[in-house]
């Protein structure tokens, strides 16, 4: 295959015509590492791995791009998919191909918790690598519409997954960024997988109408070549029918036939000028008539991404519409090519420079937003900021605010400063007076009313929001400013979630099992992940799902730990016992022949007349798992089975033998002293309460005692008799409702 290839690398070479030899040899010599790096590396379709690489760099030289850029995408897999280094790209080639590879390389040695987790650090590491020079992002963009060609070798599952996650992040950003023939092209092939009927019937369609719409289309250039030529404007003319994707948003989203599609046919004229451009816009409307509200001047308002042109809709002689949109050719390289075009016409400019202009303003504004939200919030805030539509809206001194569709002046005010947004008190609208849920439209004048003595932003304000920047600032507002109000909404949010999914907080909050449930939910302590919660940083059903998870799998874990250790200690029951009751429990327990006798509730495996007494440190009830222990002299100690004292016997090498299998009498009537204690938010009438609870599921309350603690809560302690486990779990599920409750857990050793 090395012929072919050598024939695909030079024309990448006639692609760098303005290169310098010397870069030209930097381009061959990664080429050549890439190509012996990847050797005996397949494509799913069975060819050399480094025709991948190779077309990547393709695309890469047809954006006009440095030959740093064309290196970085022949060496973008080999940090990942080789035994190649940063270190040695960066000493063969260039600090710059290096940092370039990184950024572009995904982040697959690290475990993640979710696949949206995994989603956001891989963008999160690319947005911050493109923060810093944005050809980290481009020729990311080349290897996904590459990749997005060649999916056709891939399993469905594969096709689909990365369909959706194309149409969702990589279009968007190829938009944000101006790159609206990549967008088109991955919009395009990834509908092709996730609805194919659809885009076979839109496909179809256009072929079955391809003649006509040829024929129309060259009548209206022809026309529009004729009548400009007649007004001496130089010009190019050309028509496009709109693509699959776009139709089938119009046609599938808003339930439109396509002869009702305005936009279906679009002509593009490029011209010279600036002034050109409007003496076009004059010609056209004087040659055909004009749809109303449908003219668009993005040249005097510019788009967030450069775009720059004027759109007009008209109707034609035979009453179809079209689109015309009007532009200079400089204007037309970057409606193309997007942020590509800076190395046409700004070929003095570094990446680091172009990283750092105002075009780019909302890349860092995604990474900043992305540091107090979860990851499912920030990829779903992301699909928003990158696909929504926009308005824009104008300050009292005229300056240009563009925000997404449904803005309200809380977004207009964040847009200005995070100050403005924390002083508002009010807004006006074109000089009237709107609320804060008023949604913004194109070309109003929006002015903020603030105040010195504002009490910042409201909660609900992050209902109203519609840009995660206000959100983002809100949030971080209430993190700076309450923290301990937010502990407080945090906490009671996260225990009614709990107990929604039939947990109480007594349940995470024991010495073994809080430690998973953190690191479950990724916080360092409840009191982080409460502060979290309740300023919006996190979610308290996520939260408390994620901790059901753990509790579920951390029972199930103990369960089949148990269940093992049962086995084990009952096999070598079998083989030991005789000796232990003979040398340790003479007079005490006197062998049974092999059979089973319940001594005071309690079964003994393969002992009958020995002694039970009840551990005092963890004090078992039936239902609870229990274990016994045979004393030097005194009978048989009964422990639960996750009591300290019992874990820490069993694990003792010298003790192991003396530990038996025990069970529960289900015929036994007896009753069980058993200790519970809560903490709570120390008040007036606390301990009137608990009494209360008690007395009124008439539990029978052998000892009550309360004491303040220093941190302003109070722990209460009552010893009870119960028949059963469940009996202790009523009682604690009842005190666990009492107002302020922090927790309530039975005692242990």
């Amino acid at each position: 295959m090395r012929e072919p290839l050598e024939q695909r690398f030079e024309e990448l070479e006639e692609k760098m015509k303005s290169t310098t030899p010397e870069d030209k040899a930097r381009v061959r010599a990664a080429y050549e590492y890439a190509r012996d790096h990847h050797e005996g590396q397949l494509r799913k379709d069975g060819s050399p791995y480094i025709t991948h690489p190779l077309e990547v760099a393709h695309l890469v030289a047809e954006l006009g791009l440095d030959a740093d850029s064309i290196m970085a995408a022949l060496l973008h897999d080999t940090i990942e998919d080789t035994d190649a280094t940063h270190e040695d790209v960066a000493h063969l080639f260039s600090p710059t191909v290096a940092d370039l590879v990184e950024g572009v390389t995904k982040l697959t040695r690290v475990k993640y918790t979710s696949t949206e987790e995994k989603q956001m650090e891989n963008l999160r590491k690319m947005l911050m690598a493109m923060a810093k020079d944005v050809r980290v992002v481009l020729i990311k963009i080349c290897d996904r519409v590459h990749n997005t060609r060649t999916l056709e070798f891939q399993s469905e599952r594969k096709q689909r997954e990365k369909s959706l996650e194309t149409l969702e992040i990589y279009a968007p950003i190829a938009h944000r960024l101006g790159m609206q023939r990549m967008k088109w092209e991955m919009e395009d092939l990834s509908l092709k997988y996730l609805d194919p009927i659809a885009y076979q019937d839109i496909d179809q369609e256009l072929q079955s109408q391809a003649a006509t719409n040829a024929a129309f289309m060259e009548r209206i250039q022809a026309a529009i070549q004729e009548r400009l030529a007649k007004e001496g404007i130089h010009c190019t003319v050309y028509g496009r029918v709109k693509h699959v994707y776009s139709i089938y948003r119009k046609t599938y989203a808003q339930n439109k036939k396509l002869s009702e599609i305005f936009d279906l046919y679009a002509f593009r004229v490029i011209v010279d000028d600036i002034a050109s451009c409007y003496s076009v816009l004059g010609c056209i409307h004087d040659m055909y008539k004009v749809v109303p509200g449908r003219f668009k001047d993005y040249i005097g308002t510019p788009k967030p991404n450069g775009y720059q042109s004027l759109h007009t809709t008209v109707i034609g002689s035979e009453g179809i519409p079209f689109e015309v949109q009007i532009r200079t050719w400089e204007m037309h390289h970057m409606a193309e090519y997007g942020v590509a075009a800076h190395w046409k016409y700004k070929q003095g400019l570094k990446g680091k420079e172009l990283g750092t202009e105002e075009t780019f303003a909302w890349i860092r504004r995604l990474i900043e937003t992305q540091q107090d939200t979860g990851a499912e919030e920030y990829i779903r805030n992301l699909k928003v900021d990158l696909f929504a539509d926009e308005v824009f809206v104008f300050t009292p001194n005229a300056d240009v605010i563009n925000l997404p569709a449904g803005a309200t002046p809380i977004d207009f005010a964040y847009a200005i400063h995070s100050a403005v947004g924390n002083s508002m008190t009010g807004a006006k609208v074109n000089g009237r007076i709107v609320g804060f849920d008023y949604q913004l439209k194109s070309g109003e004048i929006v002015e903020v009313i603030t105040s010195k003595n504002a009490k910042g932003p409201s909660r609900d304000w992050m209902n109203l929001a519609k840009s995660t920047q206000a959100r983002s600032k809100i949030r971080q507002w209430f993190k700076r400013e309450k923290r301990e109000e937010n502990v407080a909404a945090g906490r009671s949010m996260f225990e009614n979630e709990l107990k929604h999914l039939g947990f109480s907080i007594a349940a995470i909050t024991s010495d073994h099992m809080l430690p998973h449930i953190l690191e479950k939910v990724r916080f360092n302590s409840l009191e982080e992940m409460y502060a979290a919660i309740g300023y919006g940083g996190a979610s308290a059903q996520k939260c408390a799902n994620r901790t059901r998870e753990e509790l579920v799998h951390q029972d199930r874990q103990q369960a089949e730990r148990l269940a093992a250790e049962r086995a084990a200690q009952q096999e070598e029951q079998q083989k030991k016992f005789a000796e232990l009751a003979v040398r340790d429990a003479a007079g005490v327990a006197k062998s049974g022949g092999g059979h089973k006798h319940a001594v005071s509730g309690v079964v003994v495996s393969d002992m009958t007349e020995c002694v039970v007494k009840f551990a005092k440190c963890c004090t078992p009830v039936p239902g609870d798992d229990i274990v016994g222990f045979i004393t030097r002299g005194y009978g048989v100690s009964v422990h639960r089975r996750d009591c300290p004292n019992a874990q820490m016997g069993m694990n003792r090498a010298a003790e192991k033998e003396r530990w038996v299998s025990v069970g529960w009498d289900a015929e036994s009537q007896n009753t069980y002293k058993t200790a519970v204690e809560l903490i709570a938010k120390d008040r007036s009438g606390l301990v009137m309460d608990a009494a209360a609870v008690l007395a009124a599921g008439k539990i029978n309350a052998l000892n009550f005692s309360a004491a303040a603690l220093p941190d302003g809560y109070a722990k209460i302690r009552v010893v009870v008799e119960v028949r059963t486990q469940s009996e202790i779990t009523t009682i604690m599920n009842k005190l666990n409702q009492i107002s302020g409750v922090y927790q309530v857990g039975r005692v242990r050793g």
